[in-house]
C-alpha cells in the first residue's frame, strides 16, 4: 500500500556518450500546482519537452527545477579532415610554378592554405548527433527524476505519524466535546429560566414561555451537526491518507475542519465546550501547516 509523498527533494544523475559527459540535479518544494523549471545545455533544444514529460508523468504538485549541466570532452571534438581535391589542385600550381624556377612549397605551407583542411562547423556536428546524445540526456533526467520522486517519498514518510497525531487528537477532542454538548442544553434553559424568574417572579404563563424560549435557545446551541461533520472529516482525512496524491483534497478538508470548529465555538454556551473549541482550532492549524508539505 502507497503512502503520501512529501514535495520537499532532491535527486542527482550522471551520464556521458560520444565524449559528451553530463549531469542531472532535480529539486523540488512545496507548490499548489506542479511547476517545471529547465536549464539545459545550448544546441538540445527538445530537451525542456522531455523533461516536462517526464516530470509530469511522475509528480503532481510542486515546485520542480531541473539543471543539466554537459561538457565535450576533447576526444568528442569535431575531427580535422583534409580536402584532397582542393589539396591536389593547390599542388598541380605548385608544380607547374616550380617548374618556371620557384621554390616547391612546404607540407605546412600547403596545410595552411585555404580549403585544404576542413573543420566541421559546430552547429552542424550538433545536429548530427543531437538525436543520440538527447536520448541519451533523457533517460538520465528521468534518473534524476526517479531519485527525487524517492526523496519526496521519504519526507512523506515521516509526514505521515505527524499527520495521524494531529488527527487523532482532532478525534479525542470530537468524543469530549459530545459530552460537553450533552450537558449544553440543560445548562442553556436552566440558565435561562433563572433569569427569568429573576426578572419577573409573577409574570401569568411564566412557565410556558421559559419553555418554550429555552427550547429555542438550546436547539440554536445544539452543536450536534459540527460534532458529526467533524467525525466524518476525521473519518475522510484517515482515508485520504491511502489514497495519494491527497495534497489538494487535504488541503480542503482544513478548510472544511475550521469551518466547523468556529460554528462549534460560536454556539457554545459553556466554558468548557468554548476551551475544547478553541483547542480544536489550534490543532486544525498545526495539521494545515503539515498538510501543506503533502504532495
Amino acid at each position: 500500500m502507497s503512502g503520501i509523498s512529501g514535495m520537499t527533494g532532491f535527486g542527482r544523475a550522471d551520464g556521458a556518450l560520444d565524449g559528451w559527459t553530463w549531469s542531472v540535479e532535480a529539486r523540488s518544494v512545496n507548490g499548489r500546482n506542479l511547476e517545471v523549471r529547465f536549464r539545459g545545455p545550448n544546441g538540445f533544444d527538445n530537451l525542456e519537452r522531455l523533461a516536462k514529460t517526464a516530470t509530469q508523468a511522475r509528480l503532481s504538485r510542486g515546485q520542480v527545477t531541473l539543471g543539466v549541466q554537459a561538457r565535450r570532452s576533447d576526444a568528442g571534438a569535431a575531427a580535422v579532415r583534409v580536402n584532397e581535391a582542393v589539396l591536389a589542385r593547390y599542388l598541380e600550381i605548385a608544380n607547374a610554378l616550380a617548374e618556371q624556377g620557384t621554390t616547391p612549397p612546404s607540407a605546412d605551407g600547403l596545410l595552411a592554405l585555404r580549403g585544404v583542411l576542413d573543420t566541421p562547423d559546430d552547429e552542424t556536428e550538433d545536429a548530427e548527433a543531437r538525436t543520440p546524445i538527447e536520448a541519451a540526456m533523457a533517460v538520465t533526467i528521468e534518473q534524476a527524476l526517479d531519485a527525487l520522486k524517492i526523496s519526496r517519498e521519504r519526507e512523506g514518510e515521516q509526514l505521515t505519524p505527524v499527520i495521524i497525531a494531529f488527527i487523532d487528537r482532532i478525534e479525542t477532542l470530537t468524543r469530549v466535546a459530545e459530552g460537553e454538548a450533552a450537558a449544553q442544553s440543560l445548562h442553556v434553559r436552566d440558565r435561562f429560566a433563572r433569569r427569568m424568574t429573576e426578572l419577573a417572579p409573577d409574570a401569568p404563563g411564566l412557565e410556558d414561555r421559559i419553555f418554550l424560549e429555552a427550547a429555542v435557545l438550546a436547539t440554536k446551541a445544539d452543536v450536534r451537526e459540527e460534532l458529526d461533520r467533524l467525525s466524518a472529516h476525521v473519518a475522510s482525512a484517515r482515508q485520504l491518507l491511502l489514497e495519494p496524491p491527497a495534497g489538494r483534497k487535504l488541503d480542503f478538508l482544513m478548510q472544511e475542519f475550521m469551518r466547523e470548529a468556529n460554528t462549534l465555538c460560536s454556539k457554545s454556551a459553556t466554558t468548557p465546550l468554548t476551551a475544547i473549541g478553541l483547542e480544536l482550532k489550534a490543532t486544525i492549524e498545526q495539521l494545515r501547516e503539515q498538510v501543506q508539505n503533502v504532495e
